[in-house]
């Protein structure tokens, strides 16, 4: 994530945020399926950590988390968790081969313009293990827009995401959608990816 609006947003609502997340990966059944199918001890990647409320909980599983995040004030929450290393960095800063046998990236790439998916799936499948799991949360629907507070958002719609994934050479196995409220008070429909490297 690169647009400053964006990050500008985040930074001012990051303890709201924090809030709002904390208790998140206390019983989501995705994260749960995640952690499950990374192999002990394994090295995974979070993604757009925002506070850190998922790596915290793959830490406890007893994984290497290497947590990521373009918000310095999101990086400074997520840092407050044991076994969680919490990195400043965009997505365009991913790079490196064989390096994750998983990578978390719940709701964090839907903030890159459509123009940067591709290199951004290339580059993450790239830094994935061979066989590593690769999960995406993005929000569905069509084209960009801001939302009424500012952030920019990228959404798809299943097709079009699965399609991306297998042209980075990550083959979709399963997938979820739902139903949440969101930072800006709004419900908005979501979709979550499971796919293979």
């Amino acid at each position: 994530m690169s647009d400053k609006e964006t990050i500008k947003v985040y930074a001012a609502k990051a303890n709201e945020y924090a809030a709002m997340t904390d208790d998140d990966g206390a019983d989501d059944p995705m994260l749960a399926a995640f952690i499950a199918a990374i192999p002990p001890n394994g090295h995974v990647l979070d993604l757009g950590c925002g506070p850190g409320a998922s790596a915290n909980k793959m830490a406890q599983a007893g994984l290497q988390v290497t947590a990521t995040d373009a918000v310095p004030e999101m990086v400074a929450l997520a840092e407050r968790f044991a076994g969680v290393t919490a990195i400043c960095a965009s997505f365009e800063d991913i790079s490196g081969e064989d390096i994750y046998d998983g990578i978390w990236a719940n709701f964090s790439l839907l903030h890159a313009p459509k123009k940067d998916m591709p290199r951004h799936l290339a580059a993450l499948s790239k830094a994935l293990k061979p066989n590593g799991l690769f999960h995406i949360g993005m929000k569905e629907g069509s084209g960009e827009k801001r939302d009424g507070i500012g952030r920019q958002y990228s959404y798809y719609e299943l097709d079009e995401l699965t399609a991306l994934l297998a042209d980075a050479g990550l083959s979709a196995k399963e997938h979820t959608s739902g139903c949440a409220m969101g930072l800006d008070g709004t419900m908005a429909n979501w979709i979550c990816v499971q796919a293979y490297g």
